[in-house]
C-alpha cells in the first residue's frame, strides 16, 4: 500500500472514531465540557467515555507526527512543524479538551495527505520525462540476439530495435529507414523521418520496422543519461527566494517557540490563570509552523520546472528560472541561432552567365565540407570533375587547375592576392568570387536565413522590455542585415570565441544589480561564453555534451519561441511564489496577534496553519498550468 493510501486509511478511520465520540459528547447530559473537564475524576466512568474514543483517534491519525518530533529532536532537529503540533496538541490535552486536540491533528494530517498529492503530482510532470529511459537493448553479438541492459551496451555494438521499442543508446542507422517519435525529447508530436547514415538518440521510439544500428556512445554519454542527470539533480540548485525561506524557517520558529513559552508563564505568573495563557500559548504555536512558506514555494519552483519539462524545455534548478524572470539582456550567437546555419544560394550575377558561373564552381567547390561550398555544390548542375586538381587556400578560397583551366573561388581576398580585376558585391549575405584563367568571370551570393520562430521571439522578448544583442563572427554586412530584420538593439561581428566571452563579460560588469545577462548559442562553440553568462541557454543540439554540460537552460527543440514561453513560465512561477509568501505571512502575522489576546481558538490557529498551507499548495499547483 502506498504512503498516501495507508494515510488515507488511518484518517478515515480516525474520523469516524471523532465522529462516534463527539456524538458520544454531546448527547451525554454534562454538555458543558469545559465544566467536565474542571470536575473529572479518575474514577469517574464519565471521563474515560470521553477521553479514550478520542484518544484512540488521536493516536491512530498522529502516531507518525509524534515519532517524527521525537526522532528529530534526538537528531538535533527540534523546531519544525512535528514539534509545534505534537507540544500543541499534548497541552491540548493536558487542559483536557480532547476534542480539540483531535480534531487539530486530524486536521493538520488531512492537510498533509493533500500536501503529498499536491508535491505527487507536480512530480509527476518532470517523472513523465524519466520514462525515456530504455529498460532494454537488443544487442547482435556473434549472431544472435542477446538482451542486455542499456549499461552493457559498448560502442560499436550493433543493436537491434524493433517497431514500438525505445532506443537503447545513441547511434547510426546501418540498415533500414522509418520514423522515429522524439516527443519524451523535444516535445514535438511529429515523427522524425530518418534514413541509413542517419544518427538517432536515446529515448527516441522506433515507430517503423526493424532496424539496425550502431552505437556510437556508452549509455552513460548517451543523451538520455545526461538529460535524466539533469533532471534529478535540478532541485538542488535553489532560487533565492527558496534560500531565503529556508533561512527564515529556520531563525522563525525558534523565535515563536521562545515567544509561546513567554506567553504562557509571564502572564500566568501575573493573574494565576494558567490554563488561559497556556492555551493561548498553545494557539500560537500551531499558527506559527511554517509549513505553508516551506512547503509550497519549492512546490512552485518544483511545478515551474515541470511545466517547462513538458514543453521541451530543461532547467537546471530553481535559480536559473528566478534570473529568467527578471528583466534583462539576451544574447544571441547568429549563426544556427537567429539563423538557420544553412546557407541559400540567392542569386547569380551576371545571370546572362550563370551556367559558366554554376559550371565554375561545382568543380572547384565538390568534395568540400565547408558549408557555403555544399550550398553550391547542391544548387549547381552536376559537372564532370574528372582531371581538376583541387587546393585550398587557407581563409581564403580554393584553387582547381586541370583541363587547361585555373578555377579561382572565394573571396575578394583571394580575387586581390592573385591580381583579379574584380567588382565586389554590395548585397547583403555572402558570396563567392569565381575567375577563370586570371579573368573574372562572376559571383554567386548565398544568404543564411532566420529562423522560422525568431522574428517573433525577438519581438516578444522586446515588448516585455529585454534588451537584444547579437554577437557574430560574420562579417558587418551580414550582421547588419540580419539586425535590421528583426531590430536587433545592439550586435557587434567579426569576434572569435574569445571575444564573445569578453564581450558578454563587459554587458556583466555594465548591468545594473537585478539584471540577468542571458546567452543563446548553439551549445557547440559557444560553450565557453555559455559558462560566462548568468544564465545560459542552449539550443537545437540535443546530442550535444556541451549543449547539457555548459548550458544552465537546454531547449530540447530548434525552436526560438521556447525561450519566450519559459520566460513566461518563469515570471508566472515567481508571481505565485510572491503571492505565498504574503499570503502566509499575512495570515499567520494577524492570527499569531489574536492569539495572543486570546480572540481565537486553536481552531482558527490550525486554519492559520494548516489551512492556509492547503491555499498556498493549491495556488502553488497553478504553475503546472
Amino acid at each position: 500500500m502506498s504512503k498516501n493510501k495507508k494515510l488515507l486509511t488511518r484518517i478515515v478511520i480516525s474520523f469516524a472514531l471523532f465522529a462516534v465520540a463527539m456524538i458520544v459528547f454531546k448527547l451525554t447530559p454534562l454538555r458543558s465540557y469545559e465544566a467536565y473537564a474542571k470536575s473529572w475524576r479518575l474514577d469517574d466512568y464519565r471521563f474515560y467515555a470521553y477521553s479514550i474514543p478520542f484518544l484512540a483517534a488521536y493516536i491512530i491519525v498522529g502516531y507518525s507526527v509524534i515519532y517524527r518530533a521525537v526522532r528529530n529532536i534526538f537528531n538535533g532537529r527540534v523546531f519544525d512543524e512535528n514539534f509545534l503540533m505534537t507540544v500543541a496538541t499534548f497541552g491540548a490535552i493536558a487542559l483536557c479538551d480532547f476534542p480539540e486536540a483531535c480534531g487539530v491533528m486530524l486536521f493538520y494530517q488531512v492537510g498533509e495527505l493533500f500536501q503529498n498529492y499536491a508535491v505527487g503530482k507536480s512530480r509527476k510532470s518532470i517523472a513523465a520525462l524519466m520514462d525515456i529511459r530504455p529498460d532494454t537493448a537488443c544487442v547482435i553479438r556473434d549472431g544472435e540476439e542477446v538482451t542486455v541492459f542499456p549499461e552493457e551496451v559498448e560502442v560499436g555494438d550493433v543493436l537491434l530495435v524493433r517497431a514500438g521499442e525505445r532506443i537503447a543508446v545513441d547511434g547510426v542507422v546501418i540498415e533500414g529507414a522509418g520514423s522515429v517519435d522524439t516527443s519524451s525529447l523535444t516535445g514535438e508530436s511529429a515523427p522524425r523521418e530518418f534514413v541509413e547514415g542517419d544518427a538517432l538518440l536515446a529515448g527516441c521510439i522506433n515507430l517503423s520496422g526493424a532496424i539496425k544500428m550502431r552505437a556510437t556512445a556508452a549509455y552513460v554519454d548517451s543523451t538520455v543519461a545526461k538529460i535524466l542527470d539533469l533532471v534529478e539533480n535540478s532541485a538542488t540548485k535553489k532560487a533565492k527566494t527558496e534560500n531565503f525561506i529556508t533561512r527564515f524557517a529556520k531563525y522563525y520558529t525558534p523565535v515563536v517557540v521562545f515567544s509561546a513559552l513567554f506567553l504562557a508563564v509571564i502572564p500566568s505568573l501575573i493573574t494565576g490563570a494558567w490554563a488561559e495563557w497556556v492555551a493561548r500559548a498553545l494557539n500560537f504555536l500551531v499558527v506559527s509552523c511554517p509549513c505553508a512558506l516551506v512547503i509550497s514555494i519549492p512546490l512552485s519552483f518544483f511545478g515551474g520546472i515541470g511545466s517547462a519539462s513538458k514543453k521541451g524545455v530543461l532547467i537546471k534548478g530553481g535559480n536559473y528560472l528566478e534570473l529568467l524572470a527578471k528583466q534583462g539582456t539576451f544574447v544571441f550567437d547568429k549563426t544556427g541561432t537567429l539563423t538557420k546555419g544553412a546557407f541559400d544560394v540567392t542569386g547569380v550575377y551576371p545571370q546572362e552567365n550563370s551556367a559558366e558561373i554554376l559550371r565554375l564552381a561545382y568543380i572547384a567547390e565538390n568534395g568540400s565540407l565547408h558549408p557555403i561550398a555544399q550550398s553550391i555544390t547542391n544548387y549547381a548542375p552536376h559537372v564532370s570533375t574528372e582531371g581538376y586538381e583541387v587546393k585550398e587556400v587557407a581563409g581564403k578560397g580554393v584553387c582547381a587547375v586541370g583541363n587547361g583551366e585555373e578555377i579561382l573561388a572565394g573571396g575578394p581576398s583571394l580575387m586581390r592576392e592573385r591580381g583579379v580585376e574584380f567588382k565586389e558585391c554590395a548585397s547583403a549575405g555572402s558570396a563567392v568570387y569565381l575567375a577563370l584563367n586570371g579573368v573574372f568571370v562572376g559571383y554567386i551570393t548565398l544568404e543564411d536565413s532566420l529562423k522560422d520562430s525568431t522574428q517573433s521571439a525577438i519581438k516578444e522578448l522586446k515588448e516585455s522590455g529585454c534588451r537584444t544583442v547579437m554577437l557574430t563572427g560574420d562579417n558587418e554586412r551580414a550582421a547588419r542585415s540580419v539586425a535590421d530584420k528583426l531590430g536587433i538593439d545592439e550586435f557587434s561581428y567579426g569576434l572569435l570565441p574569445q571575444d564573445k566571452v569578453a564581450a558578454v563579460e563587459r554587458l556583466k560588469e555594465n548591468k545594473k544589480n537585478d539584471e540577468t545577462i542571458c546567452f543563446v548559442g548553439d551549445g557547440i562553440n559557444d560553450a565557453p561564453v555559455l559558462t560566462v553568462a548568468d544564465v545560459g541557454i542552449s539550443m537545437g543540439n540535443l546530442g550535444s555534451d556541451a549543449a547539457i554540460e555548459a548550458s544552465d537552460v537546454v531547449l530540447m527543440k530548434d525552436d526560438l519561441s521556447a525561450i519566450v514561453q519559459t520566460r513566461k513560465i518563469a515570471t508566472k512561477t515567481m508571481r505565485i511564489a510572491r503571492e505565498n509568501i504574503i499570503i502566509a505571512l499575512g495570515v499567520k502575522a494577524a492570527v499569531l496577534i489574536l492569539s495572543a489576546f486570546g480572540i481565537t481558538g486553536m481552531w482558527c490557529a490550525v486554519f492559520a496553519d494548516v489551512g492556509v498551507a492547503m491555499l498556498a499548495i493549491l495556488n502553488s499547483m497553478r504553475t503546472l498550468k
